[in-house]
């Protein structure tokens, strides 16, 4: 007999004993959330943006996290964004517990993501134990012993994606992830590949967000010819906001008790354990992370990409970074030649051709502090660029928004209101989708989310190409139809791993 999951089962018995079905808010309540319409959620990754995400979201009752996997058992080694013990404080408060976690600032690994989500569901079901949160160090066991899981929301380091993404794929569960989906465009192509292939399981990005109507405007002002023809768009942040080292590390530190050093690594051949390859700062390694541009370009660029038509990678990509020197003998200076990890500031310049209704332009990226210098139309104004902006060039205007291209103005003022007829445009008042309901509504309703990675990949290449064009040092030539470097043959082999850990294998 073919074995029925609880979706088929209740699909089936509520059909074959229809005239028998009482209404939910009789059996349950106002309000009540029957379990045909939970998500049976688990969590790989338990690190501290996970469990600051998982208190906004266990109070959902659409959703049911039944499992948390992570390779550290304890909350040791991780770092967090600001001073104090705010999330500790809000778990505390969540759970009725005023001295849970002890005297340990960071509130991170399994064991307390497994703690927080039982003593949670046993205080708002009113039960004195509650144990129905699993916790697991191997994604793998998970996966094959939790055969009850809905969906897998995964939030790791930049390298260890695709091997989990694609094993939650094959186990037929539906995916949200944080970007990048990894640090190669080999393996991030595979994983878009997987998605495409099981058009039944829903996909969502966590760098999603229903901010479109900012680029929209923008793109009707470039359509209504306010600043000519599109040229260039500029994108500059002040990331990296973690310490990034410019060479590998020689002492040899112990591993910490309850971390899993080689779960940890996955896919990548066994190394030396140090400290400062984990948790937040593994970003600024080759091996680990995709750099500032995959962190934080997504948010700005993916919907650029979708509102403006953007479907292919850019044809070619130059960088500049910062270089590091150190005093080679008794008078001797010379250059570090690093190849292990992204510069501390750098300059992205990509080349775009002609999509859909956009014409060909340049894309630029800054980080590290670094920005465009300011137009002489926001210094007409006697303004300045902020830290972090986007601005378009056209060849009769420019504009100038926020990161993520929030509160747009074409410049000068004098400009803005001659074509708006007021200095800002109006606040936006539409109600927007929720991040986070967008995909617990696709899934529920058995279809694609608007976070879907199905429309990522053009803005993902893009960024990993950065870090190609910053490892090999000269500007590359891309053939995206072939996923080929084709004026430099040796930089061909940054699209892929160098090598897998057995049966790591993509």
């Amino acid at each position: 007999m073919k074995k029925m999951n609880r979706r088929d089962f209740l699909g089936y018995t509520g059909s074959a004993l229809a005239v028998t079905v009482i209404p939910r808010h009789v059996l349950g309540g106002v309000g009540y959330v029957p379990p045909s319409d939970k998500i049976n959620l688990a969590l790989i990754g338990a690190g501290m943006q996970q469990l600051g995400e998982l208190i906004r979201l266990i109070p959902n009752e659409r959703v049911q996290v039944v499992s948390v996997c992570d390779p550290n058992k304890h909350p040791v080694g991780y770092h967090q964004w600001g001073p104090g013990s705010g999330l500790k404080n809000q778990i505390r408060e969540m759970i009725g517990e005023s001295t849970w976690g002890g005297d340990v600032n960071v509130t991170a690994g399994r064991d307390c993501g497994q703690d927080f989500i039982n003593k949670y569901y046993a205080r708002v079901r009113n039960q004195k134990n509650y144990s129905g949160c699993t916790a697991y160090p191997d994604f793998r066991e998970m996966l094959e012993k939790e055969d009850g899981i809905d969906a897998v929301k995964i939030i790791v380091p930049d390298h260890a994606y695709p091997p989990l993404i694609l094993g939650a794929l094959n186990k037929n569960k539906h995916v949200i992830m944080h970007k990048p989906l990894g640090n190669r465009v080999h393996e991030t192509r595979a994983v878009i590949s997987a998605a495409r292939e099981k058009p039944d399981l829903t996909t969502h990005m966590l760098a999603w967000s229903d901010i479109h109507y900012n680029y929209e405007t923008v793109k009707k002002w470039i359509a209504d010819g306010v600043i000519g023809t599109l040229r260039e768009i500029h994108n500059w942040s002040f990331r990296p906001v973690w310490q990034q080292w410019q060479g590998y590390f020689a002492e040899r530190p112990e591993v910490p008790k309850g971390f899993d050093w080689d779960l940890w690594l996955g896919a990548w051949p066994d190394r030396p354990y140090h400290p400062h390859y984990t948790h937040t700062l593994y970003r600024g390694w080759y091996d680990f992370g995709a750099g500032s541009i995959a962190d934080m370009g997504i948010y700005s660029l993916w919907p650029l990409f979708t509102t403006f038509g953007i479907d292919k990678p850019p044809y070619s990509v130059d960088t500049m970074g910062t270089t590091t020197r150190t005093i080679g003998g008794q008078d001797e200076m010379k250059a570090v030649v690093n190849d292990v990890a992204f510069p501390l500031s750098s300059i992205i310049r990509w080349k775009f051709e002609s999509s859909g209704k956009t014409g060909p332009f340049d894309l630029f990226w800054y980080d590290g502090g670094m920005r465009p210098p300011a137009p002489p139309e926001i210094e007409a104004d006697n303004k300045e660029l902020e830290s972090e902006g986007m601005m378009f060039v056209g060849d009769k205007g420019k504009i100038v928004g926020g990161f993520r291209c929030e509160n747009p103005v074409i410049i000068p003022e004098a400009r803005m209101k001659e074509v708006t007829g007021a200095k800002t445009l109006p606040p936006d008042e539409e109600q927007r989708m929720d991040a986070t309901e967008a995909w617990i509504d696709a899934i529920l309703n058995k279809k694609q989310s608007p976070g879907s990675i199905l429309s990522s990949g053009p803005v993902i290449e893009t960024a990993h190409l950065a870090a190609v064009a910053l490892r090999t040092g000269r500007k590359i030539t891309y053939d995206h139809t072939q996923m080929k470097i084709t004026n430099i043959p040796d930089a061909n082999k940054y699209l892929y791993r160098s090598e897998y850990r057995p049966g790591w294998e993509i």
